[in-house]
């Protein structure tokens, strides 16, 4: 096998803008999130859903159970 074809893995902290630090394997030495699990709407249970123009409610009333 060739030498040094495979880039060098070590274990790095990954950092949230939050504040919440990870510790994961990467070829990378530093690595920086935008949004984690400890932030994500979705993650926290803050998730809205947004239906401003009523389309589930149109969807019902199209494709709905008939009378």
């Amino acid at each position: 096998m060739k030498q040094k074809t495979h880039p060098e893995y070590h274990r790095v902290v990954a950092t949230c803008i939050c504040g919440n630090e990870i510790e994961i394997g990467s070829t990378k030495p530093d690595i920086r999130v935008e949004i984690c699990s400890a932030c994500h709407p979705f993650y926290t249970g803050t998730q809205k859903i947004l239906d401003s123009e009523g389309r589930v409610d149109r969807f019902q009333k199209r494709y709905g159970k008939k009378k």
